[in-house]
């Protein structure tokens, strides 16, 4: 595994999504593409932070970002979280394969058993990860974490998007 680094291309992403299949390379956001990595059907944390990026998810595309939140869940799982969870608004991708979250830096987990609200954890899945991708494929900003606490919140980043646009500001954390 490898870290992305920004104003460089990510890796090609292919994926099946509850809408149908979804390429990287055949997105033409206005602004950019935000891949929200999420844990999977068995995560608390992930279906409240889910939720808030389904009510904000018009002011994202008022800014010219289009959204997806991806798992390494199976379809049935994608399909609960998305019924379940009211996550009416969001493209919901699943099947990361584990070669796909090694190449965009995810890291992963063994399943431990059941969870807080009674779900049985994947026998393998990655931890969450966010990046903000610029329609010429190469990476904006990235957060990747290895515990499913303390992501990024979406109300402060519309801000932070905010000042980007505004000011034309560079992508940061480019050197190696």
């Amino acid at each position: 595994m490898q870290p992305l680094y920004p104003r460089q291309s990510v890796p090609e992403l292919n994926i099946e999504t509850l809408a149908g299949h979804w390429s990287l390379s055949s997105q033409q956001p206005e602004n950019f593409t935000l891949l929200v990595f999420y844990r999977g059907y068995h995560c608390p944390i992930c279906r409240s932070y889910l939720t808030e990026l389904n009510r904000l998810s018009a002011d994202f595309a008022e800014r010219g970002i289009t959204l997806l939140a991806l798992s390494s869940d199976n379809q049935a799982r994608a399909e609960l979280s998305k019924g379940e969870w009211s996550l009416d608004k969001l493209n919901i991708g699943y099947g990361l394969s584990q070669e796909q979250a090694e190449a965009w830096g995810l890291y992963r987990s063994a399943g431990k058993g059941k969870t807080s609200i009674g779900v049985e954890e994947p026998a393998e899945f990655s931890e969450p990860a966010l990046y903000l991708i610029r329609p010429d494929g190469t990476l904006y900003w990235g957060s990747v974490s290895t515990m499913p606490f303390a992501r990024p919140n979406f109300k402060e980043m519309l801000g932070a998007v905010d000042f980007v646009l505004k000011n034309d500001y560079p992508a940061r954390g480019e050197l190696r």
